[in-house]
């Protein structure tokens, strides 16, 4: 899931170990996405899921900020617990 988290800044890491381009040993990886490991990928996951659910018709729930909600006119719905 954090794989799908969006950066809001730049992120730089050392090359994973069997994946070290031969003659740019010195060199640093630039993520595009976020990873496993980093601190900021709860987050960012929960931004992008947030901005997707919402944009869908659902509402957050004011006491508990991991509850979204779907109702139709004849009271039907899906509610959604993170």
């Amino acid at each position: 899931a954090f794989l799908n988290g969006e950066l809001d800044e730049e992120i730089y890491m050392k090359q994973p170990e069997g994946f070290v381009m031969p003659g740019c040993e010195n060199k640093v990886c630039k993520l595009k996405k976020s990873i496993y490991g980093l601190k900021q990928a709860p987050k960012d996951w929960h931004d992008k899921f947030d901005t997707v659910v919402l944009s869908n018709g659902y509402f957050l729930n004011q006491a508990d900020k991991c509850v979204y909600s779907k109702f139709d006119a004849s009271g039907k719905g899906v509610i959604i617990c993170l």
